[in-house]
């Protein structure tokens, strides 16, 4: 591909879907991503009911996005050497692997084998597995929705698989509450696995997808390091996977949501379902807009202005005792989210070669993985040593100095259209 061919959009907005293979991709990542968020949500529950410690909430966080990040680069190389279909496969075997673990540690037996302690650290090395498989299957999604469909459907596609990703992140997340008040933690699991495989037999509907000959012909780690130079090299992208990284870093109310729910909000596991999913119901219904009324213009400058919007809500959350200002401040901040989540995978969906899409992808999950998971940990660690509110307070303020520093540093993005 010519990454300085000039980018064309399409106007109707079902132009992608249209395409019966892109429909199996998404419905099989709309299951998997399903599972996947279901999961940490039941987990992050699971450890604080197991410890009563917020920062054990946190290193579930840590846990994760230190192999994440380790092998991210690596796993970019593997996605654009290898057939990606057989990849996303053994990614999507794996992960059932270690859902099944978690259902065992789950059972009355090892419940009586095992102290709480021994199952708490028994799940943070399962975690740390779903850590590594992660950093080769989220790439390989990416990688091969631009196999799949035509360049110019490319920012509606994008849009439309950013919504298939908060649809299952917020299905993930409320059923995942629903289940744990009604079939307990063995009876979620039972669920995750089941639609685990679910997913695997959708994707193995796809067709294989070849490598990139262009990364066999480098050597490992020239090929490596070659994403990581072209998002350095392209400061729009880098400066938008920069912003997200720091904001969602300090801004990760959500990591604390099990906290606020079960000791500050005392709504229990159905109001927990309800507030976890809150952010991604915002953000669904953001994309679901973005994809009738897709952005014009000063797109990058909307960027930032979402996630000021995204900090304010934020300490807005931390400041409520109500259950429905809570819930209504996380619902606005993922409005704002799904803003910044269009913007950022269109461009890089639109400024990304086809021959580097695995790499690339890897290098921007590594951020993805920074903010997210280590922003778990920076959560839990700040409520231990703040206080739960006042963390959550910090966190919030701080996005909106990262904004500040991005707005002064980075006039590349604000100006940024496409």
């Amino acid at each position: 591909m010519n990454e300085k061919s000039p980018i064309q959009v399409t106007n109707d907005p079902f132009a992608s879907v249209r395409i019966p293979e892109f429909r199996n991709l998404m419905l099989g990542r709309f299951t998997f991503i399903m599972s996947l968020r279901m999961m940490g949500t039941l987990v992050a529950w699971w450890v604080y009911e197991l410890t009563r410690d917020p920062f054990a909430i946190g290193l579930v966080g840590l846990s994760e996005v230190i192999p994440a990040v380790a092998t991210a680069l690596y796993a970019g190389h593997v996605v654009d050497l290898s057939e990606k279909k057989w990849l996303l496969l053994r990614g999507v075997f794996f992960y059932g692997c270690a859902a099944g673990t978690l259902l065992f540690l789950s059972t009355p037996y090892s419940r009586s084998e095992l102290s709480p302690h021994h199952i708490a650290v028994a799940i943070y090395g399962v975690i740390f597995c779903t850590g590594i498989i992660r950093a080769f299957t989220g790439p390989t999604f990416s990688a091969m929705l631009a196999s799949i469909v035509p360049r110019h459907y490319l920012q509606n596609a994008t849009t439309w698989s950013q919504g298939s990703w908060l649809s299952a992140s917020v299905t993930g997340h409320a059923m995942a509450g629903f289940l744990i008040w009604k079939l307990g933690t063995t009876g979620t699991l039972i669920t995750i696995c089941s639609l685990i495989v679910i997913a695997f037999l959708v994707l193995t509907r796809l067709k294989p997808k070849p490598s990139s000959q262009l990364t066999g012909e480098k050597k490992t780690w020239e090929s490596v390091t070659e994403g990581l130079r072209f998002v350095f090299r392209t400061k729009e992208l880098l400066a938008a996977f920069s912003l997200d990284m720091f904001a969602v870093l300090f801004g990760g109310a959500v990591a604390m949501v099990p906290v606020f729910a079960k000791d500050i909000l005392e709504v229990g596991p159905l109001g927990f379902g309800w507030l976890n999913a809150a952010i991604d119901i915002g953000a669904i219904c953001s994309v679901i807009l973005l994809t009738i009324f897709p952005l014009k213009k000063n797109q990058g400058k909307k960027l930032m202005l979402s996630v000021v919007g995204f900090g304010l809500c934020i300490i807005l959350f931390a400041l409520s005792d109500w259950f429905a200002l809570s819930f209504a401040a996380l619902l606005i901040a993922g409005v704002l989210d799904g803003i910044s989540v269009v913007v950022r995978g269109t461009i890089m969906q639109l400024k990304t070669p086809d021959h580097m899409r695995g790499r690339v992808s890897s290098v921007g999950s590594m951020f993805i993985n920074s903010s997210n998971e280590l922003g778990q940990f920076e959560s839990g660690l700040a409520a231990r040593i703040m206080g739960v509110r006042p963390s959550v307070i910090f966190g919030g303020c701080m996005t909106l100095v990262v904004v500040f520093i991005t707005w002064l540093k980075a006039p590349t993005l604000r100006k940024f259209e496409y």
